[in-house]
Order: structure tokens, then C-alpha cells, then sequence
């Protein structure tokens, strides 16, 4: 039989953060998120910082509900949330914008205006 919970406590506790979250203050998009983080692990968003600089604009907000990697520049000041920073993603987004969990995300933009999704 299949395990049908998380075993990263972590995970577990921000995917309840962001239900929560999104019930008091009425914003879909910690729902969706939450949504995204609850399928399995493999299922996960890897997204290349090439992408990023691709599909955002100058002072964006962006989320990824999964892992940032390095592959490809960033050219933008960009303040990125994921999961998780693969440690030269996270040294080539320090010189443009600015790196923060998804916990972090949820308690400077409580509403979520202006974040964009990344898959």
C-alpha cells in the first residue's frame, strides 16, 4: 500500500500554512500552491533561471513550487520564493534580486498581489 502523506515535516507544515492562510485571508493563490506542493515529490517544479528571465519583467515577484536551479542568467531584479535554491541559483540571484522561502513570501505579501507562478 502506498504512503499517502508527506514525510518532510516541513512540507507537510506549509502546505496547512498556505490552506490556512488562504481561507482567512481569501487568496487563491496560496491554495493553488498548496495544491501543487500536495502531489508527489518527482512532480516537483524544476525551474532554470533562464526561464525565470524569460517570463518576468523588471521588480517581479515570482513563486516556484519546487527547486530553482542555475542553468542560464538573470538579468532582472526579481524577487524569487521556491521551495528550494540549488546553492549557484542561489549565489547568481543574489547579485540581480533577492531569494526567499515560500513561508517568507506569505508573511511580506499576505494578500499575494503580483506574484506570479512558475512551473
Amino acid at each position: 500500500m502506498r504512503r499517502r502523506e508527506k514525510t518532510d515535516p516541513r512540507i507537510s507544515r506549509l502546505i496547512e500554512e498556505l490552506k490556512r492562510h488562504s481561507r482567512e485571508q481569501n487568496v487563491p493563490l496560496w491554495r493553488d500552491l498548496a495544491k501543487r506542493l500536495e502531489k508527489p515529490r518527482r512532480q516537483y517544479a524544476e525551474v532554470n533561471l533562464s526561464r525565470i528571465n524569460r517570463y518576468s519583467a523588471e521588480h517581479d515577484t515570482v513563486v516556484v513550487p519546487g527547486k530553482v536551479l542555475s542553468a542560464g542568467q538573470l538579468e532582472k531584479q526579481v524577487t524569487i520564493a521556491a521551495l528550494g535554491f540549488s546553492k549557484k541559483a542561489s549565489e547568481k540571484i543574489g547579485a540581480h534580486g533577492k531569494c526567499l522561502s515560500i513561508e517568507e513570501l506569505m508573511s511580506v505579501n499576505p494578500k499575494g498581489s503580483g506574484v506570479k507562478i512558475l512551473v
